[in-house]
């Protein structure tokens, strides 16, 4: 289809000559609406978004300080209002994403309650999510668009060419509010073939990129918690296949995998692999086994599990419920060994490391080893809201500080007593905050991190916002609350929800009930608006 204003009337003209339709429809009503239709399917939008995020993946090689961020949404509209904030405060949300987040999915969207991310959500839910936020986001197209048209016939009604063409310009120029998600399919939900079924559903609601994980399938734990197991690299291989598979049966051939390894917080493994010569991916896998020698007096018995290792037996440790132990410290290695089979066979172009603690200089350590085998390894990070960043970010000041000589160990506590108030106007304070504004950056630059996110930040911010406002409201402020902890301040911030009649679509119902009924058409905004009182704002 034709792209500026001008292509499109003039096609729609060619068809129609006249200016309307037989049916009376004018040109300039169907030009606006096939303007307003960014994307014809949701699976154009995948398609777009590939190509975007691979856009940035290569300027972020040329250039890592470009690197770009997210925030997980549970709901169409925190991703539509993330969107057109950054559009606003930025003049463009390009290099902004939407994370979509399976504990969040798990905890707020499904029809079973509140559940812990354990993959027991239903996975049509994660397809759903991906479908509302795009649908919310095309939404914001369609009101900022339909604002800009209104203006486009006001300037034509007064014969102001020059604001006609200006009108023209902005919406030839308009940057959409579509952006790539990062959509999480957490281990998959299944087999192989489980998996490549979700991740073509996923990519035909929107998602450009899939973030799956190398944890069971049926005993998946969130990242942050303990009890994670592990499966061999060869089914975690054939899972990034199933996905890659699912791209290219779609036509999404740029489409986004990132392999996540939960390894270095997993001291379990659901199985013990068939290595077939040395040195290959199952043997690489098994010799992080924790084992016991077989001798006279620990000799195996009936049902163990014996493994020839080094010209020897062994026992690898087995629980009662039949998983293998592996070594005691040995999380590092694996994750290393982890992401590069991850990239070099199973073809994934983003990996994702889940740290117990955000240490920029932890994550470089195992990106620099990951990039002799790799050298253009790129990472997605969680700045997860599961570390208490003041109290990890001022240990680190601390410890530094001690180690440099610049303080002595009898300074600042080192306990929960570094998360107090006091200290944050003091030395520490301000350092700790000052690498947490740089935090971003310096993983970007030092640690191979091409994409940022926040996991989790719309439920804190909802659990926070509505703790808020209900303290004053039910106390003594009562209305003062509402009014000067959220309406003020979106008056004031230019936020455009607080027109909140026009923000869901009330102008674009006016708008097509004058396109199918001219005078007749009943419209919601007129003069007794309420919303009229916001004009000004």
């Amino acid at each position: 289809m034709a792209s500026t204003y001008s292509e499109i009337r003039q096609s729609v003209l060619e068809r129609y000559p006249s200016g309307q339709t037989p049916g009376g429809v004018s040109v300039d009503d169907i030009v606006q609406l096939k303007i307003q239709n960014t994307y014809d399917t949701h699976l154009d939008i995948a398609r777009d978004m590939a190509k975007v995020m691979r856009e940035d993946m290569a300027a972020y090689d040329a250039d890592p300080s470009r690197f770009t961020q997210s925030l997980g949404c549970w709901s169409g509209f925190h991703a539509q209002q993330m969107i057109k904030a950054v559009k606003r405060q930025r003049g463009t949300a390009k290099g902004t994403y939407v994370y979509l987040s399976g504990w969040m999915v798990a905890g707020l969207r499904n029809t079973w309650g509140h559940l812990p991310d354990q993959s027991m959500h239903e996975k049509t839910a994660v397809v759903d999510l991906v479908q509302e936020i795009y649908t919310s986001l095309r939404q914001a197209d369609e009101v900022a668009l339909n604002d800009l048209f209104k203006t486009l016939a006001a300037a034509r009604n007064e014969g102001d060419e020059v604001a006609e063409k200006k009108a023209i310009a902005e919406i030839d120029n308009f940057e959409s509010h579509v952006v790539p998600i990062i959509a999480d399919i957490d281990a998959g939900f299944g087999n192989e073939h489980a998996t490549y079924l979700l991740a073509k559903e996923l990519i035909k609601a929107g998602a450009c990129c899939l973030q799956i994980e190398n944890q069971v399938s049926d005993a998946k734990q969130c990242g942050h918690q303990d009890g994670k197991v592990t499966v061999p690299r060869e089914d975690f291989i054939e899972k990034l296949r199933a996905c890659r598979l699912a791209f290219e049966e779609l036509g999404v051939d740029e489409g986004v995998i990132v392999a996540r390894t939960d390894s270095l917080g997993a001291g379990l493994t659901q199985k013990v692999p068939v290595s077939q010569e040395p040195g290959d991916l199952a043997s690489e896998y098994i010799k992080w086994l924790k084992t016991e020698p077989i001798t006279e007096e620990n000799p195996a018995r009936d049902g163990d599990l014996v493994l020839a290792q080094d010209g020897g037996y062994v026992k690898p440790v087995r629980l009662p419920n039949g998983l293998f132990a592996f070594k005691e410290n040995t999380g590092r290695e694996r994750v290393i060994e982890d992401c590069i089979s991850s990239l070099k066979q199973g073809g994934a172009d983003l990996l994702w490391i889940e740290t117990a603690t955000p240490d920029v200089t932890e994550i470089a350590s195992m990106v620099e080893e990951i990039r002799k085998e790799i050298p253009n390894a790129k990472l997605t990070y969680n700045n997860s809201p599961s570390f208490n960043w003041t109290l990890n970010l001022r240990k680190q000041v601390r410890a530094q500080w001690i180690e440099e000589g610049m303080i002595s160990p009898d300074q600042y506590p080192d306990s929960t007593q570094l998360m107090s108030a006091e200290l944050d106007d003091t030395d520490l304070g301000r350092e700790a905050d000052k690498r947490l504004r740089d935090f971003q950056y310096d993983i970007a630059t030092r640690a191979g991190v091409f994409h940022n996110l926040i996991t989790l930040p719309t439920f804190h911010l909802t659990a926070k916002g509505m703790d808020e406002l209900s303290k004053g409201y039910f106390g003594e402020d009562r209305m003062l609350a509402y009014v000067a902890t959220i309406q003020r301040e979106e008056i004031r911030r230019s936020i455009s929800a607080v027109k909140h009649q026009h923000e869901v679509g009330s102008d674009l119902g006016d708008t097509f009930k004058e396109m199918v009924g001219g005078d007749r058409a009943l419209k919601a905004g007129g003069t007794k608006n309420t919303m009229n009182q916001f004009e000004a704002a």
